[in-house]
């Protein structure tokens, strides 16, 4: 079983960036897809990008397209989001999950394992 542990987050400008950072133990990374996901207040879960196993696809939401970037380095057991241009509505709790059977789907329930998030707070 798979743990994951997010970091990176904080609290940034409007405009500004991050970089955020999922590590994976007790598993070996490459044998999932990945994914981010956030959730803001009072908002249902949302998806972010995924990943697939080698790197080689990714999917984006519609909210963090041309804004962000996802990465993997399956050497290192970690998958990382950097987040460029964020705005308020950004501010949420960020989850990285892992996808063992599938791709790197949009949908949050094909996810097997869930870290427990880091809060992403964007100020205007």
């Amino acid at each position: 079983q798979v743990q994951l542990v997010e970091s990176g987050g904080g609290l940034v400008e409007a405009g500004g960036s991050l970089r955020l950072s999922c590590a994976a133990s007790g598993g070996i990374l490459s044998n999932y897809a990945m994914g981010w996901f956030r959730q803001a207040p009072g908002k249902e879960r949302e998806f972010v990008v995924s990943i697939t196993r080698s790197g080689g696809r990714t999917l984006y939401g519609d909210s963090v397209e041309g804004r962000s970037t996802i990465s993997r380095d399956n050497a290192k057991n970690t998958v990382y989001l950097e987040m460029n241009s964020l705005k308020p509505e950004d501010t949420a709790v960020y989850y990285c999950a892992a996808d063992r059977f599938g791709n790197g789907s949009p949908f949050a329930s094909l996810y097997e394992y869930w870290g427990q998030g880091t809060q992403v707070t964007v100020s205007s």
